[in-house]
């Protein structure tokens, strides 16, 4: 059975970071690209950053560009969101994913496993 737990969330101020951790029990994420989402109330759950299997491919929601770094260490099945210069509308519980594909899919309809979520708060 394929686990995804999400830690780190939190309440931050508005200019603050946060450090989100994945970790992935069940199987090994080697050959795997994996992706953070994002759910605010009221709101689709949308897309914020994927990583390719290798960790040299990555890709960003447009308003987390220069903010947000999505990384791996496929040695401890782990992947990592550092969320910096955070604004109130990053307000939303952050989801992990897990795609069986190597390459990056933006598609959340594509990603087979999820996490349950850590809650992110930005106060301004």
């Amino acid at each position: 059975q394929v686990q995804l737990v999400e830690i780190g969330g939190g309440l931050v101020q508005a200019g603050g970071s946060l450090r989100l951790s994945c970790g992935v029990s069940g199987r090994t994420i080697y050959s795997n690209a994996m992706g953070w989402f994002r759910q605010a109330p009221g709101k689709e759950r949308e897309f914020v950053a994927a990583i390719d299997w290798s960790g040299h491919t990555t890709s960003y929601l447009d308003s987390v560009k220069g903010r947000f770094t999505i990384s791996r260490d496929n040695a401890k099945n782990m992947v990592y969101l550092q969320m910096n210069s955070l604004k109130p509308e990053d307000t939303a519980n952050y989801y992990c994913a897990f795609h069986y594909s190597r390459e990056i899919t933006l598609n959340k309809t594509e990603y087979q496993y999820w996490g349950q979520g850590t809650q992110v708060t930005v106060s301004s």
